[in-house]
């Protein structure tokens, strides 16, 4: 018996596999079985495009562009706090201040 289950290839492991299913959870229950695994499949898939996003947005904030950096100066003359704050917001302010 030892030596038969060394014997079985990869192939003949799925057919096994297979009739177990249909043997514990019926034939009727293979497509729910299948849709659940389908829709837990979506949603780790989802999840991993939004980590992968987040990640490159976080990536693109560390990095400052020269322009970013000429503002943060600019803004630090004027005693005006950069952290946080779009580009936009930072001309806004400095616009203010003179």
């Amino acid at each position: 018996m030892k030596n038969l289950v060394f014997q079985i290839g990869g192939t003949e492991w799925l057919w096994v596999i297979i009739v177990l299913v249909v043997m514990l959870f019926g034939a009727g229950k293979i497509p729910e079985i299948a849709k659940s695994i389908g829709r837990a499949t979506g949603e780790f898939q989802k999840g991993k495009m939004e980590i992968e996003r987040e990640i490159a947005q976080a990536t693109k904030e560390l990095e400052k562009t020269p322009e970013r950096l000429r503002l943060e100066e600019a803004a630090r003359v004027f005693g005006i706090d950069p952290t946080g704050k779009t580009d936009e917001q930072l001309r806004e302010e400095i616009k203010k201040s003179t």
